[in-house]
């Protein structure tokens, strides 16, 4: 796909069948990271082969690091141990991946060498203060352009000190960054959130052998601990998942089966938030993938209703807005969003982009800084859509268009390959409209 390129989605059928969505975006980053800092050799397997997550472990390579791809989705990584990176030849390009740059900033600021990072047009519009600001509490030195955004300039050689750091905002990847730091500083590093965030980062860094203690908000661990490689087998992406979930839910007669999908219970909340508004989604086949709980979730169209989100669950749903918007849209009655101001600095202005495409489509948003009221129930229309770049966003419309009494178009798409590569196929092998 080209930058110009772009989505019609028409009316389409009652979605069937059974799917395997690509590999958790954020397991797949720390993975990687992990992995690369350990002692020996650890094979990934469910990698995701997007954009974002390929930049990440082309980064590692210009570190030094030696990554073998024996076949697609897998990845067996030469660990060089916590102090065994080397200076990169020339600037660390992130593409569009926010975590890989967040996450970044904590390990390369505890490096004895220079580095810069740059990103794409997206992420260089992103805030980047709410990581170095911790990070300079810590000893850093990372400067960034003059509004605080990329590229990041890292100066290495940096004696780190462990902090007690009380983040203003719920942030995994801050957070992540933190702790990342905090394994290379002097003494104790503790982080305490002002609500609990996904945890993948304490799970996996205890699963390299570190002694992490973490609780919901909570985590803190000790100085100069060195990683031990071991497997990893990434789950399916809930956030991926999470468009098919509310496809199958508002388009009538469809059935759906989500294969061993990842349900970390700080990432799930979407599908409390769908249940609420009357969704019927079901778990089977429990297991355990990599230290994270997985299950099949099979979905089947429901008549949803408007509902208030409870404020504790948008920690836990941050990425899946753009899709449960375009459920309230189709649902009877007023859905009630608040407390989900970070929406505002995502790959775009997620509450914005939003609200402009769905009231182009012929829905009432009330927009408030923090949140939206979405009054649904009525027939969705024909619009052109702008995703601003934002994949979330492309493909919350993509699924919008499948009730449309006309056509969306959907412009600018190319970033849905950085999350969710051939999710336009998947799609229409279940029974999207989508040209």
């Amino acid at each position: 796909m080209t930058a110009s390129a772009y989505w019609i989605a028409r009316k389409g059928q009652p979605l069937q069948g059974s799917l395997t969505i690509p590999g958790d975006k954020s397991v797949s980053h720390r993975a990687v990271m992990f992995a690369a800092l350990a002692d020996g050799v650890s094979h990934i397997d469910g990698f995701l082969e997007g954009e974002d997550t390929r930049a990440t472990a082309a980064i590692f390579s210009q570190l030094g690091v030696r990554i073998e791809t024996p076949s697609p989705s897998q990845r067996i990584v030469h660990g060089v141990g916590v102090d065994g990176l080397q200076a990169p030849s020339a600037p660390l390009d992130c593409g569009n991946a926010g975590t890989g740059m967040r996450l970044l900033a904590g390990l390369l600021a505890a490096q004895p060498f220079d580095s810069v990072m740059v990103g794409d047009e997206s992420l260089s519009r992103r805030p980047m203060r709410r990581v170095t600001g911790p990070l300079a509490q810590m000893g850093a030195k990372i400067d960034t352009d003059s509004d605080g955004t990329p590229p990041l300039r890292v100066h290495g050689g940096q004696a780190l000190h462990g902090i007690d750091f009380a983040s203003p905002v719920a942030s995994a990847q801050v957070k992540s960054a933190v702790l990342l730091a905090g394994l290379y500083a002097a003494g104790v590093t503790a982080v305490t959130e002002p609500h609990p965030t996904r945890d993948y980062s304490e799970r996996m860094l205890r699963a390299f052998g570190v002694e992490i203690e973490f609780s919901p908000g909570q985590a803190r661990l000790q100085g100069g601990q060195r990683l031990r490689a071991t497997n990893i087998a990434v789950p399916a992406d809930f956030s991926s998942a999470a468009f098919f979930l509310v496809a199958a839910s508002i388009i009538p007669g469809s059935e759906l089966r989500l294969r061993q999908v990842g349900l970390n219970p700080r990432r799930t909340g979407l599908l409390a938030a769908l249940r609420l508004m009357g969704a019927d989604i079901v778990e089977e086949n429990h297991a355990e993938q990599g230290g994270e709980a997985v299950a099949d979730l099979v979905v089947r169209h429901a008549p949803l209703h408007g509902a208030e989100i409870p404020e504790a669950l948008v920690p836990d749903m941050i990425d899946e807005f753009p899709a449960l918007f375009v459920a309230a849209a189709a649902a009877q009655g007023n859905t009630v969003v608040r407390g989900a101001a970070e929406l505002r600095v995502k790959e775009s202005d997620r509450l914005a982009a939003m609200a402009t495409g769905l009231r182009s489509l012929g829905v009432q948003v009330d927009e408030t800084e923090d949140g939206a009221t979405i009054h649904g129930g009525h027939p969705l229309g024909s619009g052109t859509i702008e995703s601003h770049g934002d994949h979330r966003i492309a493909m919350a419309f993509a699924i919008a268009g499948q009730l449309s009494t006309g056509e969306v178009r959907v412009n600018d798409i190319v970033n849905v390959a950085t999350s969710f590569p051939n999710f336009d196929g998947l799609a229409r092998g279940t029974g999207f409209n989508l040209a």
